[in-house]
């Protein structure tokens, strides 16, 4: 039962502190570490290629048009993989080791 309460509580933390997404205008897309928590408006993460550049920052859903990829993750716009499957895969992989 406390684990109950303690998955209601991260949910809930994370929820209220709003999305979290990569910002940089970088050469190659897995420099971009600098992580900024989006305003109230900004309900998306992007990431637009151009010219050699990548640009990763916040966004409004609105303008998720053309080239500009979005996502509405925390830090869906990385190239390295992490948020809630990441936790999960490694989540299941303690569990199976636990029991097998």
């Amino acid at each position: 039962m406390q684990l109950y309460g303690v998955l209601i509580l991260f949910l809930s933390f994370s929820a209220a502190c709003g999305l979290r997404c990569y910002t940089c205008v970088a050469a190659e897309p897995n420099s971009c570490t600098e992580i900024t928590t989006c305003p109230v408006l900004f309900n998306r993460c992007s990431s637009l290629k151009t010219d050699g550049l990548v640009t990763k920052s916040c966004m409004i859903s609105t303008g998720c048009i053309g080239p500009i990829s979005c996502c509405e993750k925390d830090l869906c716009n990385g190239a390295v993989p992490t948020g809630p499957g990441v936790t999960l895969l490694l989540l299941s992989s303690a569990l199976m080791m636990l029991f097998i």
